[in-house]
């Protein structure tokens, strides 16, 4: 019935935000990256927590990038770059953010590589 896909479909939302954290903090030594557990009600939290993103993970057969990417733009606090990681069933992953906040984080690397 519809609890065995649904609870399959969680499990698997869980195992790729376990990988999402790994993949972050592997890339950010040192920063505090984790699974962001949906406590309270479950909207405010991010799918995974990281000093800089505010992220939200979809996984499955054909995730909505855009309702993805409201949804993180919508919870994200201020300072955060708010972004969906989408990923098709055996498919790579691709990332979505808002072109000002892509520009935005641009700069900033760029500015950081003159020094």
């Amino acid at each position: 019935g519809f609890q065995v896909s649904g609870s399959r479909s969680r499990r698997k939302g869980a195992n790729y935000e376990r990988e999402l954290a790994r993949k972050f903090a592997e890339v950010m030594p040192g920063a505090s990256v984790r699974r962001g557990l949906q406590y309270r009600d479950g909207a405010d939290a991010a799918d995974v927590e990281t000093p800089v993103f505010w992220v939200e993970a979809k996984r499955g057969k054909k995730p909505n990038p855009r309702a993805a990417l409201k949804q993180a733009v919508d919870a994200a606090p201020k300072g955060r770059i708010p972004l969906a990681v989408i990923r098709d069933d055996r498919e790579e992953a691709f990332v979505v953010l808002s072109l000002d906040d892509f520009l935005e984080f641009v700069s900033e690397w760029w500015e950081g590589r003159e020094q």
